[in-house]
């Protein structure tokens, strides 16, 4: 099999609290970066059904050229290769610039499955897996829970989380898959996958390669401003007991037109 996973370098959460630069985006500066970790759940997913079925797996990685120092922990995981969307035209890309970028991207790519992370925890957005999907017009899977491929018959199952437990469908290959964390825990890479790690292959290419045009001007969208949230006002506290407690939050909902 042949998985595509894209992954994204992150500021790690666990060295201190994010701020906003001066031009109100999240500082990166403040934390060193690490792989996104919802997309090591994806990461694992397709390691273990590459053990399982054969093939390989590539990394679709879209950052600054210093993002190969964190492709490297991925590819320390296991993975075989990675391909690293690099631009100065890509400098504070939004959500529809990264999903066309790297749909883009993953077309001159062989795969049966594109596994992504369910979001980012520097953006949280939730919306590259299935962006990617439409550009691409394949059929998106989510939010996976299990993933049973079927090389064979060049389809593919997953277990869908709902709010009753989990759906079964089915799709063909090629497919995209957002995946979550009841995929597994992600592996700790080993000695030998670090030392291995450093001599596979990341292909670096720009806008140009991958025939996606640099727009004249700025293409992303701008933060305008930020404010911190408005502090709550004090809350109301009810001591009463029994049925005048329960006649006092009737009367404290039907002032508010809540009921």
């Amino acid at each position: 099999m042949r998985i595509l996973v894209l992954t994204k370098p992150v500021p790690d959460s666990a060295v201190g609290a994010e701020r906003m630069g001066p031009d109100n985006r999240l500082d990166r500066t403040t934390a060193p970066a690490v792989v996104n970790g919802n997309d090591e759940y994806a990461l694992e997913a397709a390691l273990q059904l590459v053990e399982a079925h054969g093939g390989e797996v590539v990394l679709l990685t879209m950052a600054p050229s210093n993002g190969t120092e964190t492709m490297r922990k991925a590819l320390a995981m296991g993975a075989n290769r990675g391909i690293l969307v690099s631009d100065d035209a890509l400098a504070g890309a939004d959500i529809p610039t990264t999903i066309r970028v790297l749909a883009a991207a993953a077309k001159d790519v062989e795969f049966d499955l594109l596994l992504a992370g369910l979001d980012t925890s520097d953006g949280a957005g939730g919306a590259v897996a299935a962006g990617v999907a439409a550009l691409l017009g394949l059929p998106l899977l989510s939010p996976a829970a299990l993933i049973q491929p079927d090389p064979a018959a060049g389809t593919v199952s997953v277990n869908r989380l709902s709010s009753k437990g989990y759906d079964r469908i089915e799709a063909p290959m090629p497919a995209v898959v957002s995946c979550t964390q009841a995929l597994g825990t992600p592996r700790y890479p080993s000695l030998k996958g670090i030392m291995a790690a450093r001599s596979r292959e990341i292909l670096t290419r720009s806008l140009a390669d991958i025939g996606v045009d640099a727009p004249a001007g700025e293409w992303s969208s701008r933060v305008l401003d930020v404010a911190p949230p408005v502090t709550r006002a004090a809350g109301r506290t009810i001591t009463s007991q029994g049925a005048d407690a329960a006649r006092e939050i009737a009367d404290f909902l039907v002032d508010r037109r809540i009921i």
